[in-house]
């Protein structure tokens, strides 16, 4: 009576170590997306402290390239706003994985719990 249930048990935890192994993931990439976004910022407050006086180069490989104040301020702001939007992904995502692990726990407990009977029966 209780093998079945070990069984099913066991694939449960398995389930539960995946989500928490996907939420590790998850949150490790938000990190690095975070990290990303205090750059872009400051490169963006930095930007702004220019005029077009100032001569702004972009590292292509290995070459530095002349680019103008205008086009270095809106490839960092879209740099941001993709940044920002990765990171309210990452979230959500991180949400869900949340939820889904709550539910799993749920379930594990439930199965203990039948197991612990089957076991007391048996």
């Amino acid at each position: 009576m209780a093998e079945p249930i070990q069984k099913k048990l066991q694939a449960e935890v398995e389930k539960y170590q995946q989500l928490q192994k996907d939420l590790s993931r998850s949150v490790s990439a938000r990190q690095k997306l975070e990290t990303q976004l205090m750059e872009n910022t400051i490169v963006k407050e930095e930007l702004a402290l220019l005029d077009d006086s100032n001569t702004i180069f972009k590292l292509l490989g290995p070459v530095l390239v002349k680019q103008e104040l205008d086009e270095a301020k809106a490839t960092v702001g879209k740099r941001l706003e993709y940044i920002s939007g990765e990171i309210k992904r990452y979230e959500q995502q991180m949400q869900e994985l949340e939820r889904r692990s709550e539910q799993q726990r749920e379930t594990l407990g439930r199965l203990q719990q039948e197991l612990q009977r089957a076991q007391g029966k048996g």
